[in-house]
This record gives C-alpha cells, sequence and structure tokens, in this order.
C-alpha cells in the first residue's frame, strides 16, 4: 500500500482523539513514539485497534508530529512488524511510568526496529523540512523506534507518566517545567476528574 501522508497544517503537536461520549481533543504525548502507543495494543487494549490495514499506518503517519509530504509505502508484513513495535513501545512506557525494569523482550523488538535505516530527511526547495520519496514502512518504524530508544535513554526518561484518570491509560513525556503534568489533556480527563472530585466533595456523607 502506498500514498502520501496527508498534511496537517497549522496544528500543535499531537494528535485530535475522540473520547468514549464522541467529544474530540487534543492529546499531546510529547513523543513520535507515544503518538503510536493511541492506535491500540496488546490484551484489553486490543479493543481500541486503529491498524487494521496499511491504509491505517498510512493514516496515522500523516497525522503525527512527522513533517507533512511523506511520501511513503507499508506492506502488510511492515503493518504487522508496525503493530509489534506500537506494543513494545507501550509496555516499555507503561513500566517506566510505573518505575518497574525495561523487559528484555520489549527491548529487543525496539533494537531490531532501529537497527534498519530509518527515514531520509532534506531540504525542499523552499527551506521546509521534507522527506526523501520513496520510503517504505521499514524506514518509518526504524524512525519511531530510535525515538522511542531518545526517549527511554534521555533526559526525560524519568518523566514518562500514565494518565492519572481512574480509567485512562493514554502515555505521555512531561515536559513541564516543574514536572507536575497529571492527565493526558486537561480539556479530557483533567476536567472530568476535577467535576468527578467536586461531586465527591459535595456528596452528604452518611453518618
Amino acid at each position: 500500500m502506498s500514498g502520501r501522508a496527508a498534511e496537517t497544517p497549522n496544528e500543535p503537536p499531537g494528535l485530535t482523539l475522540v473520547s468514549s461520549e464522541g467529544k474530540p481533543y487534543r492529546f499531546d504525548p510529547g513523543a513520535l513514539c507515544l503518538e503510536l502507543t493511541t492506535t491500540g495494543g496488546p490484551g484489553a487494549f486490543a479493543r481500541w485497534e486503529v491498524l487494521h490495514e496499511p491504509a491505517d499506518l498510512l493514516a496515522w503517519a500523516g497525522r503525527s508530529r512527522l513533517p507533512a509530504g511523506l511520501d511513503l509505502t507499508v506492506t502488510a508484513g511492515e503493518l504487522e512488524r508496525a503493530r509489534a513495535l506500537r506494543d513494545a513501545v507501550l509496555l516499555l512506557a507503561a513500566d517506566r511510568a510505573h518505575d518497574r525494569p525495561l523487559r528484555t523482550a520489549h527491548l529487543d523488538v525496539v533494537n531490531a526496529a532501529a537497527a534498519e535505516p530509518a527515514l531520509v530527511a532534506r531540504i525542499a526547495p523552499d527551506g521546509s523540512r521534507a522527506w526523501a520519496p520513496g520510503a517504505t514502512g521499514t524506514q518509518l518504524l526504524s524512525t519511531v523506534a530510535r525515538d522511542a530508544i531518545d526517549l527511554f535513554t534521555g533526559p526525560h526518561a524519568h518523566r514518562v507518566r500514565e494518565c492519572g484518570a481512574h480509567n485512562c491509560y493514554l502515555l505521555f513525556v512531561d515536559t513541564s517545567r516543574p514536572g507536575r503534568r497529571r492527565w493526558c489533556a486537561m480539556e479530557h480527563c483533567g476536567n472530568r476528574e476535577k467535576v468527578r472530585a467536586h461531586r465527591a466533595r459535595q456528596a452528604p456523607r452518611k453518618p
């Protein structure tokens, strides 16, 4: 499956997600690799799977923080490897967020993907950053895996968080200066948790 990643002009980094109530909200996980974790996952996360065919990975790339205009071809095998990499990154990020040891099996998946050639950047005639044509899904996955390595070994490795809402498991990098970000998005889980806490305070106490 080949295609060009759709451009999303003038939008801040991050993805537009839709809540269970059907309300869109903006979620910035702070890293390309964590954007991939919003597409589903292993076990209970499989119910959110959106990478069903190569076109779905193309669509994700077009919405991601990668510069737009990526001329990309994705095969069925690369799509399968994308899901495997996504699952490994999700579980590694969850382990990092909860101060658990990183598991070798998941690291092996990331390292194997990163060992492949990555996307090739170039300067477009208008001076903007672009991609060399003819990119493959393997190159895309290598770029994502290298981003994961940078995250898990870099200065923000201790800032990987899981949303503090009781029923949200979105993962993000807390890049705020005080390091106190708790929610995937204030307009989504942050507001819901504030309302829930307010109602709990207002509820009559049992004698």
